[in-house]
Protein backbone atom coordinates (compact mmCIF):
# COMPACT_ATOMS: atom_id res chain seq x y z
CA UNK A 1 0.00 0.00 0.00
CA UNK A 2 1.89 3.14 -1.24
CA UNK A 3 2.26 5.91 1.32
CA UNK A 4 1.82 8.58 -1.44
CA UNK A 5 -1.92 7.85 -1.56
CA UNK A 6 -2.29 9.04 2.03
CA UNK A 7 -4.81 6.35 2.88
CA UNK A 8 -6.25 6.06 6.38
CA UNK A 9 -7.89 3.18 8.16
CA UNK A 10 -11.61 2.88 8.74
CA UNK A 11 -11.00 3.60 12.42
CA UNK A 12 -9.21 6.85 11.64
CA UNK A 13 -12.01 7.93 9.30
CA UNK A 14 -14.57 7.06 11.95
CA UNK A 15 -12.83 9.31 14.45
CA UNK A 16 -12.47 12.14 11.94
CA UNK A 17 -16.05 12.03 10.66
CA UNK A 18 -17.99 11.20 13.79
CA UNK A 19 -19.39 8.01 12.27
CA UNK A 20 -18.88 4.56 13.70
CA UNK A 21 -16.90 1.93 11.84
CA UNK A 22 -20.05 -0.15 11.45
CA UNK A 23 -21.85 2.84 9.89
CA UNK A 24 -18.97 3.30 7.44
CA UNK A 25 -19.20 -0.39 6.47
CA UNK A 26 -22.95 0.07 5.95
CA UNK A 27 -22.44 3.11 3.71
CA UNK A 28 -19.86 1.10 1.75
CA UNK A 29 -22.34 -1.74 1.24
CA UNK A 30 -25.07 0.64 0.02
CA UNK A 31 -22.69 2.52 -2.27
CA UNK A 32 -22.70 5.91 -0.52
CA UNK A 33 -19.08 5.85 0.64
CA UNK A 34 -16.91 3.24 -1.06
CA UNK A 35 -13.36 2.79 0.32
CA UNK A 36 -10.48 3.92 -1.83
CA UNK A 37 -8.86 0.53 -1.34
CA UNK A 38 -9.70 -2.83 0.26
CA UNK A 39 -6.87 -5.17 1.22
CA UNK A 40 -7.44 -8.37 -0.74
CA UNK A 41 -5.95 -10.53 2.00
CA UNK A 42 -7.25 -8.96 5.23
CA UNK A 43 -10.37 -7.25 3.89
CA UNK A 44 -9.38 -4.03 5.67
CA UNK A 45 -10.92 -0.89 4.20
CA UNK A 46 -8.79 2.19 3.54
CA UNK A 47 -10.01 5.67 2.72
CA UNK A 48 -8.48 8.92 1.51
CA UNK A 49 -8.50 11.89 3.84
CA UNK A 50 -10.73 13.79 1.45
CA UNK A 51 -13.42 11.14 1.95
CA UNK A 52 -13.68 12.38 5.53
CA UNK A 53 -15.60 15.43 4.30
CA UNK A 54 -18.08 13.22 2.43
CA UNK A 55 -18.45 11.00 5.50
CA UNK A 56 -19.14 14.02 7.75
CA UNK A 57 -21.71 15.32 5.26
CA UNK A 58 -23.47 11.96 5.21
CA UNK A 59 -23.54 12.00 9.02
CA UNK A 60 -25.13 15.47 9.09
CA UNK A 61 -27.74 14.57 6.46
CA UNK A 62 -28.66 11.36 8.28
CA UNK A 63 -28.92 13.41 11.46
CA UNK A 64 -31.86 15.30 9.94
CA UNK A 65 -33.43 12.10 8.59
CA UNK A 66 -32.58 12.54 4.91
CA UNK A 67 -33.27 9.17 3.20
CA UNK A 68 -30.32 7.25 1.76
CA UNK A 69 -31.52 7.54 -1.84
CA UNK A 70 -31.91 11.31 -1.45
CA UNK A 71 -28.40 11.55 0.02
CA UNK A 72 -27.05 9.68 -2.99
CA UNK A 73 -28.74 12.16 -5.35
CA UNK A 74 -27.55 15.16 -3.28
CA UNK A 75 -23.97 13.89 -3.41
CA UNK A 76 -24.14 13.09 -7.12
CA UNK A 77 -22.86 16.57 -8.02
CA UNK A 78 -25.87 18.45 -9.42
CA UNK A 79 -26.07 21.50 -7.12
CA UNK A 80 -29.48 22.69 -8.35
CA UNK A 81 -31.01 19.27 -7.85
CA UNK A 82 -29.35 18.93 -4.44
CA UNK A 83 -30.77 22.31 -3.38
CA UNK A 84 -34.31 21.37 -4.44
CA UNK A 85 -34.11 18.00 -2.70
CA UNK A 86 -32.87 19.55 0.53
CA UNK A 87 -35.55 22.28 0.42
CA UNK A 88 -38.25 19.66 -0.10
CA UNK A 89 -36.94 17.60 2.79
CA UNK A 90 -36.73 20.64 5.10
CA UNK A 91 -40.32 21.58 4.19
CA UNK A 92 -41.49 18.04 4.96
CA UNK A 93 -39.72 18.15 8.33
CA UNK A 94 -41.36 21.51 9.09
CA UNK A 95 -44.80 20.07 8.30
CA UNK A 96 -44.14 17.07 10.53
CA UNK A 97 -42.91 19.32 13.33
CA UNK A 98 -46.04 21.47 13.06
CA UNK A 99 -48.24 18.36 13.09
CA UNK A 100 -46.37 16.98 16.11
CA UNK A 101 -46.72 20.29 17.95
CA UNK A 102 -50.45 20.38 17.21
CA UNK A 103 -50.95 16.81 18.42
CA UNK A 104 -48.90 17.47 21.56
CA UNK A 105 -50.87 20.63 22.31
CA UNK A 106 -54.15 18.80 21.78
CA UNK A 107 -53.17 15.91 24.06
CA UNK A 108 -51.80 18.26 26.73
CA UNK A 109 -54.95 20.33 26.54
CA UNK A 110 -57.07 17.21 26.94
CA UNK A 111 -55.07 16.18 30.00
CA UNK A 112 -55.19 19.66 31.50
CA UNK A 113 -58.90 19.99 30.78
CA UNK A 114 -59.69 16.96 32.94
CA UNK A 115 -57.20 17.51 35.75
CA UNK A 116 -58.34 19.15 38.99
CA UNK A 117 -56.15 20.02 41.98
CA UNK A 118 -57.25 20.56 45.59
CA UNK A 119 -55.42 20.85 48.93
CA UNK A 120 -54.74 17.41 50.39
CA UNK A 121 -56.02 18.15 53.93
CA UNK A 122 -59.21 19.68 52.53
CA UNK A 123 -59.82 16.58 50.42
CA UNK A 124 -59.18 14.33 53.42
CA UNK A 125 -61.69 16.29 55.50
CA UNK A 126 -64.32 16.23 52.77
CA UNK A 127 -63.95 12.49 52.27
CA UNK A 128 -64.28 11.90 56.02
CA UNK A 129 -67.58 13.77 55.94
CA UNK A 130 -68.96 11.97 52.90
CA UNK A 131 -67.61 8.41 52.78
CA UNK A 132 -69.58 7.23 55.82
CA UNK A 133 -72.84 7.89 53.95
CA UNK A 134 -71.98 5.23 51.35
CA UNK A 135 -73.78 1.90 51.51
CA UNK A 136 -72.12 -1.44 52.12
CA UNK A 137 -72.26 -4.17 49.52
CA UNK A 138 -71.42 -4.20 45.85
CA UNK A 139 -73.98 -1.78 44.39
CA UNK A 140 -73.22 1.66 42.98
CA UNK A 141 -74.26 3.11 46.36
CA UNK A 142 -71.11 1.55 47.84
CA UNK A 143 -69.23 4.23 45.96
CA UNK A 144 -68.57 7.95 46.22
CA UNK A 145 -69.56 10.10 43.28
CA UNK A 146 -66.71 12.46 42.35
CA UNK A 147 -67.68 15.33 40.05
CA UNK A 148 -65.47 18.05 38.64
CA UNK A 149 -66.26 21.19 36.69
CA UNK A 150 -64.89 24.70 36.30
CA UNK A 151 -66.10 25.80 39.74
CA UNK A 152 -65.85 22.90 42.19
CA UNK A 153 -64.88 19.35 43.01
CA UNK A 154 -67.97 17.70 44.52
CA UNK A 155 -68.08 14.48 46.55
CA UNK A 156 -71.39 12.72 47.18
CA UNK A 157 -72.45 9.49 48.87
CA UNK A 158 -75.79 8.02 49.91
CA UNK A 159 -77.25 4.77 51.17
CA UNK A 160 -80.82 6.07 50.49
CA UNK A 161 -81.33 6.74 54.21
CA UNK A 162 -78.66 9.40 54.43
CA UNK A 163 -77.05 11.61 51.82
CA UNK A 164 -73.94 13.75 52.17
CA UNK A 165 -72.52 16.01 49.50
CA UNK A 166 -69.54 18.31 49.87
CA UNK A 167 -68.06 20.85 47.48
CA UNK A 168 -64.40 21.88 47.43
CA UNK A 169 -62.97 25.00 45.81
CA UNK A 170 -60.14 23.78 43.54
CA UNK A 171 -56.65 25.20 43.44
CA UNK A 172 -56.73 24.40 39.72
CA UNK A 173 -60.10 23.65 38.19
CA UNK A 174 -60.81 21.34 35.28
CA UNK A 175 -62.31 23.01 32.25
CA UNK A 176 -64.01 19.77 31.23
CA UNK A 177 -66.93 18.46 33.26
CA UNK A 178 -66.45 14.85 34.35
CA UNK A 179 -67.63 12.40 36.98
CA UNK A 180 -66.64 8.98 38.28
CA UNK A 181 -68.09 6.68 40.93
CA UNK A 182 -65.20 5.41 43.06
CA UNK A 183 -65.33 2.59 45.59
CA UNK A 184 -65.66 4.09 49.07
CA UNK A 185 -63.49 1.27 50.40
CA UNK A 186 -60.65 2.46 48.15
CA UNK A 187 -60.88 6.04 49.44
CA UNK A 188 -61.01 5.43 53.20
CA UNK A 189 -57.36 4.22 53.56
CA UNK A 190 -56.06 7.41 51.92
CA UNK A 191 -56.87 9.69 54.87
CA UNK A 192 -53.38 9.82 56.44
CA UNK A 193 -51.64 10.35 53.11
CA UNK A 194 -54.05 13.08 52.01
CA UNK A 195 -53.94 14.83 55.39
CA UNK A 196 -50.17 15.23 55.12
CA UNK A 197 -50.03 16.06 51.43
CA UNK A 198 -49.82 19.49 49.85
CA UNK A 199 -51.68 19.66 46.57
CA UNK A 200 -53.53 16.60 45.29
CA UNK A 201 -54.20 16.25 41.57
CA UNK A 202 -57.17 14.13 40.52
CA UNK A 203 -57.29 12.73 37.00
CA UNK A 204 -60.18 10.65 35.63
CA UNK A 205 -59.22 7.34 34.03
CA UNK A 206 -61.16 4.70 32.14
CA UNK A 207 -61.49 2.66 35.32
CA UNK A 208 -61.66 5.18 38.17
CA UNK A 209 -59.71 8.18 39.40
CA UNK A 210 -55.97 8.66 39.89
CA UNK A 211 -54.75 10.81 42.79
CA UNK A 212 -51.22 12.19 42.90
CA UNK A 213 -49.24 14.53 45.15
CA UNK A 214 -46.48 14.89 42.57
CA UNK A 215 -44.59 11.89 43.91
CA UNK A 216 -46.97 9.26 45.22
CA UNK A 217 -49.82 8.08 43.01
CA UNK A 218 -52.90 6.16 44.03
CA UNK A 219 -55.49 4.75 41.67
CA UNK A 220 -58.99 4.24 43.08
CA UNK A 221 -61.12 1.72 41.24
CA UNK A 222 -64.38 2.91 39.79
CA UNK A 223 -67.86 1.41 39.69
CA UNK A 224 -69.28 1.22 36.18
CA UNK A 225 -72.89 1.97 37.08
CA UNK A 226 -74.97 5.11 36.80
CA UNK A 227 -75.24 7.01 40.07
CA UNK A 228 -78.71 8.11 41.25
CA UNK A 229 -79.70 11.69 40.45
CA UNK A 230 -79.14 13.12 43.90
CA UNK A 231 -79.54 16.68 42.65
CA UNK A 232 -83.16 15.92 41.83
CA UNK A 233 -83.63 15.05 45.51
CA UNK A 234 -82.00 18.29 46.66
CA UNK A 235 -83.88 20.54 44.24
CA UNK A 236 -87.13 18.69 44.92
CA UNK A 237 -87.12 19.35 48.66
CA UNK A 238 -90.26 21.22 49.73
CA UNK A 239 -90.23 24.47 51.64
CA UNK A 240 -88.88 24.33 55.18
CA UNK A 241 -91.71 24.40 57.73
CA UNK A 242 -89.73 24.02 60.93
CA UNK A 243 -86.19 25.06 61.77
CA UNK A 244 -84.22 23.95 64.81
CA UNK A 245 -80.87 25.40 65.90
CA UNK A 246 -79.23 23.19 68.52
CA UNK A 247 -75.82 22.66 70.09
CA UNK A 248 -74.07 19.88 68.18
CA UNK A 249 -72.41 18.29 71.23
CA UNK A 250 -75.67 18.14 73.20
CA UNK A 251 -77.57 16.61 70.30
CA UNK A 252 -74.83 14.03 69.74
CA UNK A 253 -74.98 13.08 73.42
CA UNK A 254 -78.72 12.41 73.10
CA UNK A 255 -78.14 10.34 69.98
CA UNK A 256 -75.72 8.04 71.82
CA UNK A 257 -78.44 5.51 72.55
CA UNK A 258 -79.20 1.91 71.74
CA UNK A 259 -82.77 2.83 70.88
CA UNK A 260 -83.82 2.07 67.33
CA UNK A 261 -85.93 5.23 67.13
CA UNK A 262 -85.77 8.68 68.69
CA UNK A 263 -88.69 11.07 68.37
CA UNK A 264 -88.26 14.85 68.18
CA UNK A 265 -91.29 16.72 69.56
CA UNK A 266 -91.17 20.31 68.39
CA UNK A 267 -93.96 22.47 69.71
CA UNK A 268 -94.39 25.79 71.49
CA UNK A 269 -90.87 26.84 70.50
CA UNK A 270 -89.40 23.89 72.39
CA UNK A 271 -87.57 20.72 71.38
CA UNK A 272 -88.08 17.53 73.34
CA UNK A 273 -86.30 14.24 72.72
CA UNK A 274 -87.79 11.12 74.28
CA UNK A 275 -89.80 13.38 76.57
CA UNK A 276 -86.79 15.37 77.78
CA UNK A 277 -86.25 19.01 76.79
CA UNK A 278 -83.15 19.95 74.82
CA UNK A 279 -82.10 23.62 74.65
CA UNK A 280 -82.72 24.83 71.11
CA UNK A 281 -83.90 27.80 69.09
CA UNK A 282 -87.06 26.73 67.26
CA UNK A 283 -88.98 28.56 64.56
CA UNK A 284 -91.90 27.50 62.39
CA UNK A 285 -94.69 24.96 62.74
CA UNK A 286 -95.07 22.29 65.42
CA UNK A 287 -93.78 18.94 64.25
CA UNK A 288 -93.21 15.44 65.51
CA UNK A 289 -90.54 13.59 63.59
CA UNK A 290 -88.76 10.32 64.34
CA UNK A 291 -85.24 9.32 63.34
CA UNK A 292 -83.10 6.25 63.64
CA UNK A 293 -80.09 7.36 65.71
CA UNK A 294 -77.95 5.16 63.49
CA UNK A 295 -78.94 7.34 60.51
CA UNK A 296 -79.01 10.80 62.10
CA UNK A 297 -75.93 10.47 64.32
CA UNK A 298 -73.35 10.21 61.50
CA UNK A 299 -74.91 13.21 59.75
CA UNK A 300 -74.51 15.27 62.93
CA UNK A 301 -71.10 13.83 63.75
CA UNK A 302 -69.53 14.71 60.38
CA UNK A 303 -70.78 18.30 60.47
CA UNK A 304 -68.42 20.98 61.73
CA UNK A 305 -68.88 23.74 64.25
CA UNK A 306 -70.61 23.98 67.64
CA UNK A 307 -74.13 24.49 66.27
CA UNK A 308 -76.33 22.43 63.99
CA UNK A 309 -79.37 23.60 62.08
CA UNK A 310 -82.11 21.14 61.14
CA UNK A 311 -84.38 22.20 58.30
CA UNK A 312 -87.56 20.14 58.47
CA UNK A 313 -90.31 20.02 55.84
CA UNK A 314 -92.46 17.23 57.26
CA UNK A 315 -92.50 14.10 59.35
CA UNK A 316 -91.92 11.88 56.32
CA UNK A 317 -89.52 14.09 54.36
CA UNK A 318 -85.73 14.29 54.52
CA UNK A 319 -84.23 16.53 57.17
CA UNK A 320 -81.47 18.84 55.96
CA UNK A 321 -78.54 19.06 58.38
CA UNK A 322 -76.64 22.32 58.08
CA UNK A 323 -73.62 23.88 59.77
CA UNK A 324 -72.72 27.55 59.81
CA UNK A 325 -69.05 26.57 59.97
CA UNK A 326 -69.13 24.49 56.79
CA UNK A 327 -71.65 25.75 54.30
CA UNK A 328 -70.17 23.57 51.55
CA UNK A 329 -71.47 20.40 53.25
CA UNK A 330 -75.07 19.31 52.82
CA UNK A 331 -76.41 16.24 54.61
CA UNK A 332 -79.86 14.71 54.41
CA UNK A 333 -81.31 12.19 56.84
CA UNK A 334 -84.52 10.29 56.19
CA UNK A 335 -86.94 10.09 59.13
CA UNK A 336 -88.80 6.99 60.28
CA UNK A 337 -92.55 6.69 60.50
CA UNK A 338 -93.55 7.86 63.99
CA UNK A 339 -94.85 5.27 66.47
CA UNK A 340 -98.42 6.58 66.40
CA UNK A 341 -101.03 8.04 64.07
CA UNK A 342 -100.27 11.53 62.81
CA UNK A 343 -102.14 14.31 61.09
CA UNK A 344 -101.04 15.48 57.68
CA UNK A 345 -98.94 18.20 59.32
CA UNK A 346 -96.98 15.65 61.33
CA UNK A 347 -98.50 16.46 64.73
CA UNK A 348 -99.24 13.31 66.70
CA UNK A 349 -102.85 12.20 67.04
CA UNK A 350 -102.03 9.81 69.86
CA UNK A 351 -104.06 10.92 72.94
CA UNK A 352 -101.11 10.11 75.19
CA UNK A 353 -99.06 12.75 73.39
CA UNK A 354 -101.54 15.59 74.00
Amino acid sequence: MPNSEELITIGALARASGLTASALRFYDDCGLLVPAEVDAVTGYRYYTRSQGERAALIRRLRGVEVPLDTIARVLAGDRDLAGRLLDEHAAALARRAAEAAAVAAEVKSAFAASVVAVPGPALAGALAQVVTAAASGDSVLAGVLIESDATALTLTATDRYRLSTRGLAPVRASTDRWSRVVEAAALEPLDRWLSGAGEIVLTPTDHGVQLSDGGIQRHCAGIAEEYPDYRAVLTGLPEVRTRVLVQRAELLARLETDAEALTFDITGGELRLAGSALPAAVTGDPLRITFSPAVLRPAIDTALGPEIMLDLAGHDLPAVVRSATDGALTSLAMPMLPPGPVRADGVSLDPDDR
